[in-house]
């Protein structure tokens, strides 16, 4: 027998969100934060338990933190309930599958020989899922419980939140391209997409350098240019549509490069990846070879670093008299240039900046590395559910059984063998066109 709900889907919300943001909780301080009563964080807790959402373990006698009588039971987020996190690139479509309790499952990263159309990065994303969901079925049959429950997708790119479309994405050659609708058609499954560096930021907000604080900017520089994410009052700072936090088209130089989007001196266009990797003479995705060859300090490479720490503070100025946040997250090779450089980003934003916007400031590497992105879209994919934890869908979806699939390591292309080109009804879409659901607003208070 199921058992009805007896609580209301906005407190099992609330519940399932601490958990999941907060790690394993105690059900006395879930009392505590929530402010709900004791018998009803009991109910909340066995009926997300029953759902195959969270898991509750009881301390043992003599653990730390256990005092005198019976002890709280701890609550942890399932590690079988899983979200699937979509991020494209010039060069590459990866999925990897993240657990409810933050654990990555599994990968896959399917190297683009070309710059990939819309069309052929969601044939790639299928491709890669249809692995990824075999790999799924075949553990549970030793672990039942596994399901994927949402995707979410990063895009290098300007994306309208309210159905996924993503209307500019410069490097990739995207504009005006639908991409949530189709993708939830092919995959069976809610599906949402944003902009990679808001993602980027909101992740590093929850589990990276900047967890907790209220005001941040976020800036990522990778193979697509520099992405800048914002969180003002706790929240994604999306704008009407969801397009702010281009900060990778900031103006910083009069005098500077021509930038795809028509302007001149955009940030991403005076300190670019490729820049410095074209100096150093390093792979264009390796930032520990990147880091290595900064270290050397030739002054060939200390020409370009000028420039590019000089274009960075004035962009970092422009933000900070803007936004004032608290916290300036550098991910990506704008992580190793912050390495390489030291305090000289931070002492150069200062010595530009109204003193008083920058006496609580901090410039910091982004801690979640390679995850970031990743991160970030795996939260879209949780959205539905941890919304409402009652009416989230919880079925697995199926593996195809006409598909070969042969792999050999973590960027690897997945090949399909005799597939066929038609989707079946079970596989319709399920896209939810709520702009504030995708913008991430809603947040426990």
């Amino acid at each position: 027998m199921v058992r009805q709900p007896t609580t209301t889907p906005g407190n099992a919300a609330r519940v399932l969100r601490l958990v999941h943001e907060e790690g394993p909780v105690t059900r006395a301080e879930l009392t505590r934060r929530t402010g709900l009563n004791r018998s009803t964080v009991l109910a909340l807790v066995g009926e997300l338990v029953e759902a195959g959402l969270v898991l509750e373990e009881m301390p043992s006698a003599g653990a730390p933190g256990v005092g005198v009588g019976r002890p709280s039971g701890v609550v942890r987020a399932s590690g079988d309930v899983l979200a699937a996190a979509v991020t494209v690139e010039i060069d590459a479509v990866g999925v990897t599958l993240v657990a409810l309790d933050g654990t990555v499952r599994d990968r896959l990263v399917e190297p683009q020989a070309t710059v990939p159309t819309a069309e052929r990065a969601i044939d790639a994303v299928e491709r890669i899922f249809d692995v990824l969901s075999t790999r799924t079925a075949a553990r549970a049959r030793t672990a039942p419980g596994a399901r994927i429950v949402g995707v979410g997708v990063a895009v290098p790119g300007i994306v309208r939140v309210e159905d996924g479309t993503v209307r500019n994405a410069p490097h990739l050659g995207w504009r005006d391209e639908p991409l949530a609708v189709p993708l939830a058609a092919r995959l069976g499954l809610p599906v949402r997409a944003a902009n990679d560096a808001n993602l980027g930021a909101w992740a590093e907000r929850l589990y990276g350098s900047a967890r907790g604080v209220d005001a941040l900017v976020y800036l990522n520089g990778g193979a697509s240019g520099i992405g800048g994410g914002i969180v003002s009052a706790g929240r994604p700072f999306s704008g009407a549509d969801g397009y702010a936090g281009e900060l990778g088209h900031t103006f910083v130089a009069a005098n500077g490069i021509r930038c795809h989007c028509g302007a001149i001196g955009c940030l991403e266009t005076e300190a670019s990846r490729s820049a410095l990797t074209d100096v150093t003479g390093t792979p264009p995705d390796d930032l520990d070879a990147l880091a290595a060859a900064l270290a050397e300090h030739r002054p060939e490479v200390e020409r370009v670093v000028d420039r590019q720490v000089t274009a960075l503070a004035t962009a970092l100025r422009n933000a900070i008299h803007t936004v004032n946040p608290e916290v300036v997250v550098l991910g990506g090779f704008l992580s190793t240039l912050l390495g390489h450089v030291g305090d000289r980003v931070e002492n150069d934003v200062r010595a530009q900046t109204m003193a008083a916007m920058t006496d609580r400031l901090r410039v910091v590497p982004a801690a979640l590395g390679r995850d970031v992105l990743l991160r970030g879209a795996a939260e879209l994919g949780f959205r539905d559910l941890l919304r409402d934890p009652t009416a989230a869908r919880l079925v697995p979806r199926p593996a195809p059984a006409d598909s070969t699939t042969t792999h050999t390591s973590d960027r690897s292309t997945t090949h399909t063998s005799d597939r066929s080109t038609t989707h079946t009804s079970d596989r319709s879409t399920t896209h939810t066109s709520d702009r504030d659901d995708a913008a991430e607003e809603a947040r426990t208070p």
